[in-house]
């Protein structure tokens, strides 16, 4: 009866440790969050958020079960233009004095083929919630040589309709398009 219990308990703190939630936050040394937006019609305008916070969540190794959570300060966008970047903080752009962060969180992570996943949830940006879906690559993970600890990859990529968050509705298409394309790539080390 005594080997039945022995067997009985390491069988349950098996299974508690291999659905035990782990939590990977993003290295921002080796991370990029962005968009693109088209100008006039001719040109992409690429711009860049220097300060931003991001976890992941998941009991699964292949994160199949992968809860998403991302905070960014709207006053560190960059787009290699001074000037440009204190007009886009405006009340024209981005309101960053009404409206200082932008934020999102999953409610779902669905594999769709090998690595390839589909992203939902709900963004929150200039003060509107509404549910975004993005594609996201699972790069893998491996064990960083120097820090030896694990890490994992994932590039993210979508878009949304700037007029659906009530972002700049008075710039006509021709000026800026109706798309805001969204790429951000990776590395999130398990704490």
């Amino acid at each position: 009866m005594k080997k039945i219990s022995i067997i009985a308990s390491a069988l349950l703190a098996f299974s508690a440790s291999t659905f035990a939630q782990t939590t990977w936050s993003v290295d921002k040394a080796h991370a990029r969050l962005g968009y693109s937006i088209t100008h006039m019609t001719l040109s992409e305008n690429e711009g860049n958020f220097k300060s931003y916070d991001a976890k992941i969540k998941a009991t699964k190794p292949d994160f199949s079960d992968a809860t998403f959570e991302v905070s960014i300060d709207v006053n560190s966008i960059n787009t290699d233009n001074e000037m440009r970047d204190k007009h886009l903080k405006s009340a024209d752009f981005f309101d960053a004095e009404k409206y200082p962060t932008i934020t999102f969180k999953s409610t779902s992570f669905k594999k769709v083929n090998g690595n390839q996943y589909k992203l939902t949830g709900d963004l929150t940006f200039h003060g509107v919630t509404k549910q975004v879906i993005l594609n996201a690559v699972y790069n893998g993970t491996q064990e960083n040589a120097q820090s030896k600890k694990m890490v994992a990859g994932f590039t993210i990529s979508g878009s949304f309709k700037r007029k659906d968050f009530g972002f700049a509705t008075e710039a006509p298409a021709t000026m800026l398009g109706e798309d805001v394309k969204l790429r951000a790539s990776g590395e999130f080390v398990k704490e």
